[in-house]
């Protein structure tokens, strides 16, 4: 029997209101659970958009929340680096994230995921584990000592730099090393007055602030010197005339433009700041220097997600056959030199497993190039007969691929640093036997799957020490080269000496600079071939091929160096 028609009103809108009512209850439970799970990534977006110098709008952080969700909580960290890293990329002309920008780097990247499995693999082929950076396409970032972070510069650098550029290399390579000392804990400042009691404060002082104190400071500054035979010591704030005769030095050379830490006393007679312990600014462990930089590129050839670097790490792990054969001095104008080049390629194209890359540095002549010598049409066809022999021997020029750097007596337009790769015009008729061959800059840099490694063909050993303002500390070592990686290592640059000794391109001073610190920096000098792991990086020098039969053979699995020679 069907219910009266008052039952019917009565008691249908009180069934359909109890249901209607469970459902939306259900719905907003759900919705509050999705919140509170989602809260601590929002927090952990709204704070890495502020490392990097951003605010992020409502609407643009729910966009990128949306994107990071679909990864699993272990991923999820990486996914929000990923995003802001492509948020660099967008012209974004202020400080704050808008949704726009936002919604066309999530679009672009889930367009690109479907691919990625694709593009891994032929990422992980044999032939792309090796990535060759030219330093001229390099990024450069500078560091913001008000926000305390890196940011990018613009693209395009001309080569020629007003006077404002010269001003901003040694600023920008006081900043870099500053911003590192600050997370030393031996120069941070005391948390509590009993522990500045307890040991002695390294807190570091600036220079202006100097005047008119007593007792001992420290002072982080770059020797300068600002009156002919009279050095200063001089940081952002000011300078003041030092004196090194009492100084107690560490290991490296003290050149003028490098950056150092000293103790010392105003004497307040002479206005000189007596120093009385000196040495160069501490190292970072690399991995520290990288959590810092927020994902910046700083090496070159981009970066990768935590995902695709484990696979990477586990890639090079397996790359036990892989080697790296370097020469430096290959005199193409010398029978001599061609000869025992010929007896090296044989003898790695007899092997089981042949070399996945062979450096070939310059110099490439016997004598520097000018054009004065008129031999370029020479030059050229002594090229290309170096490309004949490669491809004589068949599994090298199969299966190795060959990489020119220039030295500092080749042809280019001067000897300012960075050099640019060897001309086109000179290496046609080689390449018409080695197509593949690469030509890059010096210095150069090259990935091995996650291995980062500089290679610089510069002859300024003798010239540092030379140049050096005391004899250095033989407390350590007495060894020269030695004393050279510690100073190159430390300035985080390849190049510290004077501007007047070593000229340098000033817009792209970034190329030469050793942050964070790479696995493996190669030196291509006319010295003896030497091997020194320092801190953690492995340092060699290759010694001159034509002129000491000498190159080497690197394994960059296990960072293993063999010193070779015939």
């Amino acid at each position: 029997m069907f219910p009266s028609k008052r039952n019917f009103h009565l008691n249908f809108p009180a069934v359909s209101f109890i249901s209607v009512h469970h459902r939306y209850s259900n719905a907003e439970k759900e919705r509050q659970r999705e919140r509170r799970m989602n809260a601590p990534t929002k927090k952990k977006i709204q704070k890495k958009c502020k490392i990097r110098g951003y605010n992020i709008k409502p609407e643009a952080l729910d966009e990128i929340l949306s994107f990071v969700i679909r990864f699993e909580l272990t991923e999820q960290d990486e996914a929000i680096e990923l995003v802001l890293e492509q948020l660099e990329h967008e012209s974004i002309k202020s400080t704050v994230i808008d949704v726009e920008p936002v919604q066309r780097v999530v679009n672009l990247l889930l367009e690109a995921d479907a691919k990625e499995e694709e593009t891994f693999e032929a990422f992980a082929s044999s032939s792309s584990a090796i990535a060759v950076i030219d330093v001229f396409d390099v990024p450069r970032y500078k560091y913001d000592a008000i926000r305390r972070n890196f940011y990018r510069c613009p693209e395009s650098l001309p080569l020629k730099g007003d006077a404002a550029a010269k001003s901003a290399l040694y600023r920008d390579r006081f900043l870099l090393l500053s911003q590192r000392l600050s997370r030393d804990q031996n120069f941070s400042k005391p948390a509590f007055e009993s522990e500045r009691s307890q040991f002695r404060s390294r807190e570091i002082s600036p220079i202006q602030s100097l005047v008119g104190q007593k007792g001992r400071k420290w002072v982080m500054g770059v020797i300068s010197q600002l009156e002919d035979g009279h050095f200063y010591l001089e940081d952002l704030t000011a300078s003041v005339k030092i004196s090194l005769s009492d100084a107690k030095i560490t290991t490296g050379f003290f050149l003028e433009n490098t950056i150092v830490v000293a103790e010392g006393e105003m004497v307040s007679a002479e206005g000189i700041f007596q120093i009385y312990s000196c040495g160069f600014p501490p190292l970072e462990d690399r991995d520290k220097s990288l959590q810092v930089l927020a994902g910046h590129d700083f090496f070159g050839g981009g970066t990768f997600t935590r995902e695709e670097a484990i696979r990477q790490e586990e890639m090079e792990k397996r790359a036990v056959n892989d080697m790296f054969v370097i020469l430096s001095d290959i005199f193409v104008d010398q029978e001599e030199a061609m000869g025992k080049l010929e007896i090296v390629l044989d003898a790695f194209e007899s092997e089981e497993v042949v070399p996945s890359l062979f450096v070939f540095m310059g110099d490439f002549c016997s004598e520097p190039y000018t054009q004065a010598s008129g031999s370029f049409s020479i030059l050229r066809l002594q090229f290309g007969r170096l490309g004949k022999i490669i491809a004589a021997r068949s599994r090298l020029k199969e299966n190795s691929r060959f990489l020119f750097i220039p030295g500092p007596g080749d042809i280019g337009p001067s000897t300012v640093l960075p050099r640019c790769r060897l001309p086109k015009c000179l290496t046609e008729e080689l390449q018409k036997y080695i197509p593949d061959a690469i030509f890059s800059s010096n210095p150069c840099r090259v990935k091995f799957y996650t291995q980062e490694i500089v290679f610089f063909r510069q002859d300024q050993l003798y010239s540092m020490s030379r140049s050096s303002l005391v004899p250095p500390s033989v407390t350590e070592t007495t060894d020269p080269f030695q004393h050279y990686v510690a100073t190159i290592t430390h300035q985080s640059h390849l190049c510290p000496l004077p501007l007047t000794k070593q000229p340098i391109i000033w817009n792209y001073d970034h190329g030469l600079d050793l942050y964070p610190t790479p696995h493996t920096i190669v030196l291509g000098e006319r010295s003896p071939q030497k091997a020194f792991k320092y801190t953690g990086t492995t340092c060699f020098n290759t010694g001159s091929f034509s002129r000491d039969s000498t190159f080497v053979v690197y394994r960059p699995c296990s960072q293993e160096v063999e010193l070779s020679s015939l």
